[in-house]
This record gives C-alpha cells, structure tokens and sequence, in this order.
C-alpha cells in the first residue's frame, strides 16, 4: 500500500463531479467503452472474454473480492480524466495543496536546540510549488519515501521555518512512524 500515493489519489478523487460506477455490470461497461472491447478488458483484468461478456449482459452480478479490487481500481484510474487534470492543475498553480497528518516529526539543528522527534498531528495549507512537486513526482512513479522527503522539505519550509521567517539554521527534518496521512485540495 502507498500511503502518499494513494492519499494524492484519494484527494484528486473528491474533485470528481460524478460518483463512478458502483456495480460490477456497470464498471465492466465503463472500461468496455473505454478500451473499446471485451478483450482488451478481459486481458487487462486477467480473465475470459467470455466472463467480461456476461458481466456486460448482467448475467453475473458479483465478483470476487479480487476481481471487484481489481475493477473498482482501474475504473478510478480512468474515471473524468479531465476533472482529475483540472483539479491537479489548479493545486499546482493557485490552490495548493492540505497535508493532515499524525506522524513523529523532528530536525536536525544546531547543538542547544530541542530538535527532539515527537508524535505531532499537523494540518498544514502547502503553496501550490509543493502540490506541483507532488503531483509531478506521483506521475513519474516516484516511490513514497521520494513522496514522503518532499512532503517533509515541504513542512520543513511552511510549518517549522514559516517561510523562512524563523528557525533559519535547520538542516533536515525527519518525516517518520506515519500513522494518519490525508491531502485536500
């Protein structure tokens, strides 16, 4: 599981218009019209084209759970791929980006300072460059400790520095022991 990546998704997702498709006989139609086939829907999802037929008749209404796992993921992948683009445009440019999260925080500084690491429930607004960041590095397939540093340069500029209005010498700030993690745009 991607707890950044899939925390980025689920934020792009509430920007969505309409609810996608919720039965399986629905879903299957949706990615038949999609990809323009029962096969290529079938070799994508790694079954018959005859059992994507019959999910596109309504002769079968319930599949297993990871066949269902496996629908629901690739209809949200492509659902309103113009609303997805849209909303990830303007939280790159103007609106930015919100990170709630319960994590253990901390920083490298000079000797004398409470540099610490301790559990901290955050809900910081990021300017739009970090959502940019973000949202570039998910598109190129970043893994989520690359998602996760810059989310942590991030907090180290907005949160703990205040855009530079104090603690000017940190180094470093530690991005740890993530336990709640949501994005809203």
């Amino acid at each position: 599981m991607s707890m950044f990546g899939d925390g980025l998704d689920a934020a792009v997702h509430k920007a969505f218009t309409r609810p996608a498709p919720k039965s399986a006989p629905a879903q299957m139609r949706y990615l038949v019209k999609q990809l323009g086939g029962t096969r290529a829907v079938a070799q994508m999802l790694r079954i018959s084209q005859r059992t994507v037929e019959r999910y596109v008749k309504d002769q079968i209404k319930k599949p297993r759970p990871d066949l269902a796992a496996r629908l629901e993921r690739e209809v949200k992948a492509r659902w309103q791929p113009l609303v997805r683009a849209k909303a990830r445009k303007k939280a790159a440019t103007t609106g930015g980006i919100v990170i709630d999260t319960r994590a253990r925080l901390g920083y490298t500084a000079p000797i004398g300072s409470t540099d610490q690491d301790r559990i901290r429930h955050l809900t910081v607004a990021l300017p739009p460059q970090y959502a940019a960041r973000l949202f570039d590095a998910q598109e190129v397939g970043a893994s989520d400790s690359e998602l996760q540093e810059i989310a942590a340069e991030a907090l180290k500029e907005v949160y703990f520095q205040d855009g530079g209005r104090r603690a000017g010498s940190l180094e470093e700030v530690r991005f740890t022991d993530v336990e709640h993690l949501e994005f809203e745009l």
